[in-house]
């Protein structure tokens, strides 16, 4: 799949956030090679500083990464920024199915590196969303935990893996990596993604 045609407005906003992020002093890191296609986990999903400073590292690593926003967005004016920013437009209207239309993206493209945050919010939460999963599952691509690390100023892709279906399983694998990052704000983070997310993966996502 070709990729969209930047727009002067979208170029120099990537810019100013790589600069920006070099600048308030971050290192962007990634475990190598990355995947062309993934699920990024975003977590843990504390503050509005999370996508600034990820767009930024994405951008220095030289890697262009997506996000699922609702279809509202992307409407005129805003329709075609978004997309060029990585926006894939969702509908979650009239029982739209958001793991169905993801699944079929990734059939669809050559490159398609997912960002999702399973909080869903800022705010703390007491389970996450596990949409994500069931998305890498359905599509047969790996998960990547993605991690902002203020404590460190690092941020970027840490190891992927394949999802194995045990996500109990694969949860205590990136709850283990969780537990050597600091949040933007440590009290919003969920204690345990384990033992608080299990009991929604039978669930619909």
């Amino acid at each position: 799949m070709t990729a969209m045609r930047k727009s002067w407005l979208s170029a120099v906003l990537e810019w100013l956030l790589v600069q920006f992020f070099r600048v308030m002093g971050w290192k962007a890191v990634a475990e190598r090679p990355i995947p062309r296609k993934a699920v990024i986990i975003a977590a843990p999903h504390t503050s509005n500083w999370d996508f600034v400073y990820y767009i930024g590292l994405t951008r220095e690593l030289g890697i262009e990464t997506s996000f699922m926003a609702k279809r509202q967005l992307f409407r005129w004016p805003l329709g075609n920024f978004m997309r060029q920013m990585g926006g894939v437009e969702v509908n979650r209207e009239a029982g739209g199915n958001y793991v169905q239309a993801m699944i079929d993206e990734f059939n669809r493209r050559e490159d398609f590196l997912l960002t999702i945050a399973p909080e869903g919010t800022r705010k703390s939460v007491g389970q996450w969303k596990t949409g994500f999963y069931h998305i890498a599952l359905g599509a047969k691509v790996p998960l990547i935990i993605g991690m902002m690390d203020y404590a460190k100023k690092t941020g970027g892709l840490g190891v992927a893996f394949m999802p194995t279906g045990d996500y109990a399983a694969d949860m205590a694998r990136v709850e283990e990596f969780y537990r050597s990052t600091t949040p933007k704000h440590p009290d919003k983070a969920m204690k345990s993604i384990v033992a608080a997310s299990v009991k929604s993966f039978d669930k619909a996502a």
